[in-house]
């Protein structure tokens, strides 16, 4: 009972609350080798790992969703603020932000999340893709942090990323694609994707951070272990997240509509002077306060 109680204190002494217009002053984070690699190849890991406890708690939350909400795939959860309000709390760890900040600036959004669960034995393929085939951000740009909850090995259907994917800025030709996928478009030739392709090997608790035209994708499991993992998507507010073009291409391509996805500011200002800015919720702290632990500490 002791045990379970520490979980509560020593998450809370771990997590640092910053206001949004907060410019860290914090030890960096990224080294400058970090920085040139993102830049180089468009995907590093961190040097940052979250605590055993926090990803317990993170871990305990991903089965309490599931189970509370029994219609959502076990495989791709996406808006999960939009969900339950708390899960922004994994998005507003300081060292996370520190390092976000470190590679687009001090200026930045939370504008999207999802779970990508892929359990054992039956998880589903992410074809090959860019992220920004998707989205409604002009000028297009995005990184996204992946959170892994569980070992991300190439047997469970890790991330695989082709490194330098991304330094032309550009989107390549991408289809509609039929059968069992997390994504439903893909590119058109992925044989050099194929060629060329690294496996993101991370232990629990790892973040792995990729550009937005970085192309990636993931196997499927049939390993007897699940790879979940979260990803947050912060844009730079030189960026317009625009909903009317979310609608066009609901109609164009069939996305995934975003008239619902709130913009979180987690850092500095809106620079462009566009972005529908949503208060930050104020009950973040209830993410990390399992109940049993609370009456634990009673």
């Amino acid at each position: 009972m002791g045990a379970i109680a520490c979980i509560v204190i020593d998450v809370a002494a771990m997590l640092v609350h910053y206001p949004a217009h907060h410019v860290s002053r914090r030890t960096k984070m990224l080294s400058r080798s970090d920085i040139r690699r993102y830049r180089e190849e468009g995907q590093i890991v961190l040097p940052y790992r979250i605590p055993d406890e926090m990803i317990s708690c993170i871990e305990r939350r991903t089965d309490e969703l599931l189970s509370k909400h029994p219609d959502l795939s076990a495989d791709y959860v996406p808006g999960l603020p939009e969900i339950e309000e708390y899960w922004l709390a994994v998005a507003q760890i300081p060292d996370l932000l520190d390092s976000v900040e470190q590679l687009i600036g001090p200026d930045f959004i939370n504008w999207g999340s999802a779970l990508f669960g892929k359990p054992a034995n039956d998880g589903i393929e992410t074809p090959w893709h860019q992220d920004g085939e998707y989205w409604p951000i002009r000028p297009l740009a995005t990184c996204t942090a992946w959170i892994a909850i569980d070992d991300a090995t190439p047997e469970n259907g890790c991330m695989r990323v082709v490194p330098g994917s991304h330094r032309d800025g550009k989107l390549l030709s991408h289809e509609t694609v039929e059968g069992d996928y997390t994504l439903y478009r893909t590119l058109k030739d992925s044989s050099e994707a194929e060629a060329n392709a690294r496996d993101v090997v991370l232990e629990r608790g790892q973040i792995s951070i990729h550009d937005v035209y970085m192309i990636h994708g993931s196997r499927p499991n049939t390993s007897s272990k699940p790879r979940r993992g979260l990803t947050f998507r912060f844009m730079p507010t030189t960026s317009h997240f625009d909903y009317d073009l979310n609608d066009k291409l609901v109609r164009e391509i069939g996305v995934l509509s975003l008239a619902h996805r709130k913009l979180f500011l987690l850092r500095g200002g809106d620079r462009c002077g566009k972005n529908r800015t949503v208060d930050i919720p104020s009950n973040l702290d209830a993410f990390w306060e399992l109940p049993e632990a609370r009456v634990a500490a009673e």
